[in-house]
């Protein structure tokens, strides 16, 4: 077969891990007794589902005292407004005192803030009612109920963690990159930057795609976009961690699954490939068997390059070719390689050929 010239792209591979986009903790701003769960271990919810769902009576009470205690506080406010009325004007006749007439706003002045205060505590009411009715902040996938029906839960520093919600879409693939691979990467994306703490700080605007593969799949058929770079290489293992975003409207990826990560390391070229079978070693040297122009088997060395997900390796001539061939144009042997001697005549089978007829022993 001739080798197949395809467009590659050098990259480098790496280990990595799922995580969600974002995670709620869900634990409760007022105590009281559970009476309802509102949703099933695994589901999945949307942001504003209610998911507990609290006493409300005892909130419900302490709203209608703050409401009282609002009413009591505007009619001694009006009190208060009605006496300053009353005294002012005898003041200016000589008929009251200034000392009374101070007293009486002052009065009015206390009688204010209490109404002020009276309805502070109408509106804390009110949210401690609301909170009585815990909901999702995000979207997703919400685990197990820690407490259910009867328990009593909590406000405050002890307030124990009802359930966790983790965000499916998007979803994050972390991965730790070495320092050469980093600095291999940065001079490949310069367009984005002129150094490596440039590029890993352009990273999210530029949005540099990557590709990935889950477990027991063959080939990188997923893609995302990187998006952030931490702030530091950690001196101890010479990486440094990255994350990119993916799309997961169908929830296909899951939060901690594990991953093959492929991240360009340079710009798309032109290259040959051959199948990896093809492909024979003497000694420290590499080289695949082609038939001339007369079907004789001649040797070429080869320098290797990647492999791709089809089992087919990008090749380059070592050595000075002879005039006029052309790598594109040999005629590489791919099978029954260990009959073929150099310099020897071969009857090959190509493409669209019928394989030779086996010739009878008489």
């Amino acid at each position: 077969m001739h080798p197949v010239q395809q467009e590659l792209t050098n990259s480098v591979e790496f280990n990595g891990w799922m995580q969600p986009d974002r995670v709620q903790e869900v634990r409760a701003r007022v105590r009281g007794h559970i009476m309802k769960v509102h949703f099933t271990d695994g589901q999945i919810v949307k942001k504003g589902d209610l998911l507990f769902e609290i006493d409300p009576r005892p909130f419900q009470a302490s709203l209608e005292a703050a409401k009282a205690h609002v009413k009591s506080a505007e009619a001694q406010l009006e009190l208060a407004t009605s006496e300053v009325a009353r005294v002012r004007p005898l003041a200016r006749t000589g008929a009251a005192s200034m000392q009374e007439l101070d007293v009486s706003v002052a009065k009015q002045h206390v009688a204010a803030a209490e109404k002020n205060k009276a309805e502070t505590g109408v509106d804390q009411a009110k949210l401690d009612l609301e909170y009585s009715r815990i909901t999702a902040d995000i979207g997703g996938r919400i685990g197990k109920a820690e407490l259910t029906e009867g328990n009593l839960v909590n406000a405050g520093g002890s307030d124990p963690l009802l359930t966790t919600i983790v965000s499916t879409d998007p979803i994050r693939v972390y991965f730790n990159v070495d320092e050469r691979s980093l600095q291999r990467y940065a001079r490949s994306v310069s367009a984005i930057g002129k150094n490596l703490t440039e590029v890993l700080a352009a990273l999210k605007s530029a949005e540099v795609d990557f590709t990935f593969a889950l477990e027991g799949e063959s080939g990188y058929k997923h893609t995302g976009k990187l998006a952030f770079s931490d702030n530091r290489i950690d001196p101890g293992t010479g990486t440094i961690q990255l994350y990119g975003t993916v799309p997961n409207k169908d929830g296909f990826f899951v939060s901690g699954a594990r991953v093959r990560v492929r991240l360009p390391t340079g710009k798309p070229f032109r290259a040959l490939l051959v199948p990896e079978t093809a492909i024979l070693a003497d000694q420290d040297k590499r080289y695949v068997l082609i038939a001339d122009d007369k079907n004789v088997v001649r040797r070429r060395n080869v320098t290797l390059g990647m492999l791709t997900d089809e089992g087919m390796r990008a090749i380059q001539p070592t050595d000075t070719l002879p005039e006029r061939e052309k790598p594109e144009d040999w005629w590489v042997l791919v099978d029954n390689l260990q009959r073929a001697r150099l310099n020897y005549p071969i009857d090959p089978q190509k493409p669209g050929e019928a394989a030779p007829a086996e010739k009878s022993v008489p």
